[in-house]
């Protein structure tokens, strides 16, 4: 997955529309869904616990299937680009501690992969405004610049692809 810039304004108002949406969805399909069972179905005891937690099962999985069916709609490109770059980077920092002792040994494909995850998580970052722990990020690139120094290393996130991982 190549790192491309998005726009964060765009990002952020789809984002928003498609979190209400989805609040909206899961309250009303919810409570509908559980009200018509209870209905249909009523318990003497008063208890409809089962009813409401099949409304909120039936109604998540409607949304879970609309959102998998439009996401290669125009208006989701920035939402899924963003979902997809987060799960890339999650399976990096699963394999983050022997990504790094690998990288100290002068493993390319390591420095590599840490390199596209402080690349992504900036853009990340920015993009959420959540600047607080980019000095910490910069000190973390820094000693990566470093390892790729002592070893003449050029670091180029675009030749970063996801199979490299499966060695770790």
């Amino acid at each position: 997955m190549q790192l491309i810039n998005i726009d964060k304004t765009r990002y952020r108002r789809h984002l928003n529309r498609v979190i209400a949406a989805c609040i909206a969805v899961l309250v009303i399909g919810s409570l509908g869904i559980a009200q018509t069972l209870i209905a249909l179905f009523p318990d003497p005891s008063g208890s409809h616990f089962h009813w409401n937690l099949t409304g909120v099962l039936i109604t998540s999985i409607a949304i879970g299937l609309t959102l998998n069916k439009y996401r290669t709609h125009d208006f989701m490109t920035e939402v899924v680009y963003v979902w997809d770059l987060k799960q890339s980077l999650n399976k990096i920092n699963r394999k983050m501690m022997k990504l790094k002792a690998a990288a100290e040994q002068g493993n390319v494909d390591a420095m590599l992969a840490i390199q596209y995850s402080y690349a992504g998580s900036r853009l990340l970052w920015q993009l959420d405004d959540n600047t607080i722990i980019m000095d910490d990020l910069a000190i973390a690139q820094a000693e990566l610049d470093r390892l790729a120094e002592k070893y003449n290393l050029t670091l180029n996130v675009d030749n970063y692809d996801a199979k490299i991982l499966e060695q770790f």
